[in-house]
């Protein structure tokens, strides 16, 4: 099974053709999120330059390559994790990676190919962090799936939970996916706890990619604003004039705490926002870690000698909450867990299955 990805759009596309490969030049990464960056990255298989924008100020052009599903998956799981992480994480990862894939290529998150290199599909970037391991993990699962029932589920994860995943409606469509539940997760805040020490600890390195490295604070975190910075910010994030931040007022969360419809009372607007991503992209110059935070708010001297408000977002986990929690697996593999048993805890009522391709 062939799988096309979209790697990069730009007005021009910089590569050069190597005798099995082709690297891209400034590939961005973590489009919007706080690790937003450029690489170059070397790919395998085939490689198409298309048009895919036309206008009178502007042409696009996007490179698509297209190659086998299974060695797809193999950068895949090395993108999103390290490729030395437990194997037993690596082999849960080709599952779940490979069971959205097949969904995404029976019906596709763009137009003109499958899916897109970034987190806003899966992480797809190519040779560059790859080894054996990875190799191995899709080589021993190879063809599997995870089902409910008889259907391939539509897998979704993100790199920590803070201690307990959250349910579908609070991030996407306001319906209730059965295996995609709320539960317990005391595992990423172990990997959490280690970090404290004084001792260096290996694990993080050998789960986290190296930017993700960057995030130490990925199970608890804490951001404060001034209400002028608050305002600028969601000015500048929103295109909407509030005027001075009053309050933010949860209107709604769910069920890990996490929230999913916020109200923002300013002194010239007020509007009520979701789902989770709109929050978090609206109250950060790049994106929060997550939505699940409480709100103190104080009083201070502003910079104009004036009594202010002051707003502490107090928050915890990384990502958006639904489905497997990265570094929770990853912990849980250390402990011994098989990839069946971390899939059965993650996705309720799933099983493992091998799908026709």
């Amino acid at each position: 099974m062939l799988i096309k990805v979209g790697i990069l759009t730009a007005p021009r596309i910089e590569y050069e053709l190597r005798e099995h490969t082709f690297l891209l030049k400034n590939v961005r990464i973590g489009i919007g999120f706080h690790w937003d960056r450029y690489e170059d990255q070397e790919f395998q298989g085939q490689l198409e330059i298309v048009e895919s924008q036309k206008s009178k100020d502007i042409r696009l052009y996007t490179a698509v390559n297209t190659l086998d599903l299974e060695d797809y998956l193999c950068s895949v799981i090395s993108s999103e994790m390290n490729a030395n992480s437990p194997m037993e994480l690596l082999k849960a990862h080709a599952v779940i990676s490979r069971s959205w894939a097949m969904r995404a290529i029976e019906k596709p998150n763009h137009k003109g190919y499958h899916v897109c290199a970034d987190d806003h599909c899966q992480r797809y970037e190519g040779l560059r962090r790859m080894n054996e391991r990875a190799v191995q993990a899709v080589r021993e699962t190879a063809g599997q799936v995870l089902l409910y029932g008889d259907e391939i589920c539509d897998c979704r994860y993100y790199k920590c939970c803070g201690g307990r995943s959250e349910v579908w409606r609070t991030c996407w469509e306001d319906i209730d996916v059965p295996y995609i539940q709320s539960v317990e997760c005391p595992y990423c805040g172990k990997v959490a706890e280690k970090l404290k020490s004084s001792i260096v600890n290996r694990q993080i390195v050998n789960i986290l990619n190296d930017y993700d490295q960057e995030t130490k604070d990925f199970h608890d975190w804490k951001v404060t604003y001034t209400a002028e910075e608050l305002s600028d910010i969601i000015r500048e994030k929103s295109g909407i004039d509030f005027g001075e931040i009053i309050d933010l007022i949860p209107l709604k969360r769910g069920a890990s705490g996490r929230i999913y419809e916020l109200k923002i009372v300013g002194t010239k607007r007020t509007e009520i926002i979701g789902k989770e991503l709109k929050i978090r992209l609206w109250l950060s110059r790049k994106c929060l870690y997550s939505s699940w935070f409480e709100i103190e708010k104080s009083q201070i001297i502003n910079q104009k000698s004036q009594m202010s408000n002051q707003f502490i977002l107090i928050g915890r986990g990384w990502g958006h909450g639904a489905g497997l929690c990265q570094i929770g697996a990853a912990q849980m593999a250390e402990e011994g867990f098989s990839y069946e048993q971390i899939l059965a805890h993650y996705y309720v009522g799933t099983r493992i299955g091998v799908a026709a391709q």
